[in-house]
């Protein structure tokens, strides 16, 4: 549908005759632009998550630049408003806490300015889905330009994957097997250039995601943040805006059942970060559709994993990238897609995939040779997880998806750190280390404590995995047999909050099973002596988010955003 000026959401501050639109024309003349700028072109917003404490969007002043180019080239009016950026590195004490602050903040950026469409510049963790579920709310027209994965890092001639390496060498360190010089040269060549972390972590997926839903340009994912390649492809996305606003091309249009299902497919290929449940569960949510964990199973039961990347896999995003990205993933699935689904080109996943393939087989594996057969993702359940709780067994020794052993309880992050790495810890590998008070409300904001440590005096002995679970999250860059998104979290009476040190835990991942051998009984009778921590705030957004977070297996949006309910436009007169 072609739309008018008039028509156009922005004609309504800009048009008429009114005193209040005599304000915004002047005042946009106070800027130095020309009535011809916003009077007769579409206004395109541009969410910048920038900031100079951001290392993953460090080149995002720049491709704001080149994404108004493209815009200007197209007959728009480009218009740059700066976001929360998120940055996962320094934001404390977990980004997962403002994704929703980000999410509104979205929201509330388009709907009180006067945008026609917009492109969401994203791709550090909490980015994408955060500024995906503010214009999913808003529903103008949108497109995302991911931030892209930085360069391979190097030490000493080995290839570095960001997060995944370093886990391996702070054990090894702990270990006493490599000295300080050594991790600290390590540490400078790990981090090459801008962009997200280029193993398939969070950032990885969730931007491998938004495209698989139909939200990016055709293979913009999987571009490395430093090749010119992306610089074109941002300049791309600001042409590419202006027609989705003439043709009123909206998230409403693209995301349906088909395209979800389709990124439930595209994650286990690529043994997608695990924060992706949560995130796709949020995101499916404003876009009215239902998602839940039994989703996700389904699929991984399904679908093996074809893409050989850390940490489940040997290569790295820059190596995905050359075998064929992820347009050739899609080839690779072939009709376990949806190729009817609509992208933001308007035209099919079908006509978007159309002669992509694999270069490199090692990389990007067929359906016939996947990776390994272990599964990119499980969810267990049981009376210590009646809400679910989520694994990567991809990612794990083998030997620990079947597994009995006594518990060692630690009631907060506070008490794990402090005890660890004591030579005196009365623990084996046979133990299953459990972090209690590190959910939504009890982190707060459930942050990545998911992959504790393997205590010291255990790593000497050449420990390298243990079973661990939690009702925090871990990085996507993170391995080992570790046990996530206990729901209910333990904070708000959860089953996780009765287990005692030396309680026997049962895992099955098969029968997806997460036992506490304790009877019914006498976890009842805990849980009514359990007194959380106090985790109490009297002001600001940490007293918003205690009192209308939702739990991960829903989520973890706000209860007052979830679900399609709609907020009335500005009065602008």
């Amino acid at each position: 549908m072609s739309s008018s000026n008039r028509e156009r959401r922005s004609a309504r501050w800009f048009a008429s005759s009114g005193l209040r639109a005599f304000g915004h024309r002047s005042r946009a003349l106070q800027m130095g632009y020309a009535y011809e700028d916003f009077m007769d072109k579409p206004v395109v917003a541009i969410i910048n998550t920038w900031s100079d404490l951001q290392p993953c969007h460090a080149h995002f002043r720049n491709r704001a630049e080149e994404v108004k180019r493209g815009i200007w080239q197209a007959g728009g009016f480009p218009v740059e408003l700066p976001a929360l950026s998120l940055s996962e590195t320094f934001v404390k004490p977990t980004t997962m806490l403002y994704r929703n602050l980000l999410a509104l903040e979205t929201e509330e950026l388009l709907r009180s300015h006067p945008i026609d469409g917009v492109v969401l510049m994203a791709g550090c963790d909490k980015t994408t889905p955060a500024t995906l579920m503010g214009a999913i709310s808003m529903d103008l027209p949108t497109i995302v330009m991911p931030a892209g994965p930085m360069l391979r890092g190097n030490y000493n001639g080995e290839v570095l994957g960001s997060g995944s390496d370093v886990w391996k060498y702070w054990a090894e360190k702990q270990a006493g097997t490599i000295s300080e010089d050594e991790w600290r040269a390590m540490e400078s060549g790990i981090a090459r250039s801008y962009g997200t972390c280029m193993t398939m972590g969070t950032a990885s997926t969730m931007t491998a995601l938004t495209e698989t839903l139909g939200m990016t340009l055709p293979g913009a994912s999987s571009i490395p943040a430093a090749d010119s390649g992306h610089a074109r492809m941002a300049t791309d996305c600001g042409r590419r805006i202006v027609a989705m606003i003439e043709e009123d091309l909206k998230p409403s249009d693209i995301l349906t059942r088909a395209s979800f299902e389709n990124a439930l497919v595209v994650q286990m290929a690529l043994a997608g970060s695990t924060n992706a449940i949560i995130h796709l569960i949020a995101m499916a949510g404003r876009a009215g559709i239902a998602l839940d964990l039994d989703d996700f199973d389904r699929v991984a039961r399904e679908i093996p994993v074809l893409a050989n990347i850390r940490p489940s896999g040997a290569f790295l995003m820059e190596d995905f990238y050359y075998a064929g990205g992820l347009l050739a993933l899609f080839a690779e699935l072939g009709d376990r897609l949806d190729r009817t689904a609509i992208t933001v080109t308007g035209t099919s996943l079908d006509a978007v995939i159309g002669k992509a393939r694999t270069n490199n087989s090692d990389v990007i594996r067929p359906l016939e040779s996947p990776v390994s057969d272990a599964l990119g993702m499980a969810v267990l359940r049981g009376n210590l997880a009646p809400g679910g709780a989520v694994m990567k067994p991809s990612a794990a020794d083998q030997h620990l998806l079947k597994h009995s052993g006594p518990a060692l309880v630690f009631r907060d992050y506070d008490e794990m750190d402090e005890m660890i790495d004591r030579d005196d810890l009365d623990v084996t590998a046979d133990h299953v280390l459990v972090l209690q008070n590190a959910g939504p409300v009890g982190g707060p904001g459930m942050p990545e404590w998911g992959m504790l440590p393997i205590p010291r005096k255990l790593l000497k002995q050449g420990v390298r995995d243990m079973l661990r679970i939690s009702d925090g999250r871990m990085s996507g860059t993170s391995y080992g047999a570790c046990i996530l998104h206990v729901a209910p979290e333990s904070y708000v009476g959860g089953p996780l909050a009765a287990v005692r040190t030396g309680d026997l835990i049962t895992v099955d991942v098969d029968k997806r099973l997460l036992q506490l051998e304790v009877r019914e009984s006498e976890i009842a009778r805990r849980l009514e002596e359990w007194t959380p921590p106090d985790r109490t705030f009297g002001r600001g957004y940490n007293r918003l988010y205690g009192a209308h977070i939702q739990q991960a297996d829903l989520g973890c949006d706000f209860d007052f955003l979830a679900g399609t309910a709609a907020t009335p436009e500005p009065d602008i007169h």
